[in-house]
């Protein structure tokens, strides 16, 4: 398989994200439907978080493994660099929209028919600055996982690279779910170019990661991304959370969670049978 050809499959295992974009545009969804989304998405982030920080701690363990020392000390300074970097940034990002929110001055009547708030940062909603906190988190992680495609390629082992790109394609189309999720449950129904835009920051970052992961392998490096989607998506979790408490529907939020955990190990299941 040539080099080209396995950028075309990054591509395609990063672009299924999209199969879940669509549940963005529901109108009007029930109060219990709503609830049940931002569970679901929970469950799903709360897999990712410990499979973006097995995949980041792994070369970690096995340089204390095997006692070397500087690649230990290196990397995990760099693992907690991006886990600070991936959560505190987004505290900071929000705090500061929320102040340049607050700073604008009132629509009029007409202003609601001028566009989607999502495409216009400084009228942005909470939902639809979450919607782009998950997209930027998951395309950190997919991006990492560019990297493991590309750097399977690069060393000759077609087979995982293939089983990989099946798997990733797997978990992006929940991903895609996942990053719609808020929108869907706070009723507001983006447009098809929001969408296309949220698919291509948390599902592009797969086929970018392949044609650098082809290019060189480098453990520090896929480390970095790691730590940083680690901390975002925590930070998104924290405030989906927060959400699903004011829903007050704790006996559906806790059966949802619980779904989008097992979807999230289901979708998992062809990566974890290829070894990676």
């Amino acid at each position: 398989m040539s080099s080209s050809q396995v950028a075309v499959l990054g591509a395609v295992a990063g672009l299924t994200i999209y199969l879940g974009l669509p549940i963005g545009r529901l109108r009007n969804p029930a109060p219990r439907l709503k609830a049940g989304l931002n569970a679901v998405a929970i469950g799903i982030l709360l897999f990712l978080l410990w499979d973006v920080l097995a995949h980041a701690w792994e070369p970690i363990d096995t340089a204390l493994a095997d006692k070397h020392w500087g690649a230990t000390l290196g990397n995990g300074l760099v693992l907690a660099a991006g886990l600070g970097i991936g959560l505190l940034g987004l505290v900071y990002y929000d705090r500061w929209m929320a102040r340049r929110r607050t700073a604008q001055p009132k629509a009029g009547p007409g202003a609601a028919a001028t566009g989607d708030p999502a495409l216009k940062p400084h009228a942005a909603s909470a939902a639809a600055g979450l919607a782009t906190m998950i997209a930027t988190g998951i395309g950190l992680h997919n991006f990492a996982e560019g990297l493991a495609i590309g750097n399977s390629a690069a060393t000759g082992e077609m087979s995982l690279a293939v089983l990989l790109i099946i798997g990733f394609a797997l978990h992006n189309a929940t991903e895609g779910f996942g990053i719609v999720a808020p929108l869907a449950a706070a009723g507001e129904r983006p447009s098809w170019v929001t969408l296309a835009l949220l698919g291509l920051i948390g599902g592009g970052p797969t086929f970018v990661g392949t044609l650098v992961g082809q290019r060189f392998v480098n453990d520090t490096l896929s480390v970095a991304f790691l730590g940083l989607a680690a901390g975002s998506i925590l930070y998104v979790v924290i405030e989906l959370l927060a959400v699903a408490r004011k829903a007050g529907l704790k006996e559906l939020t806790t059966w949802c969670i619980l779904l989008g955990l097992l979807a999230g190990f289901a979708t998992d299941a062809v990566v974890t049978a290829a070894g990676a």
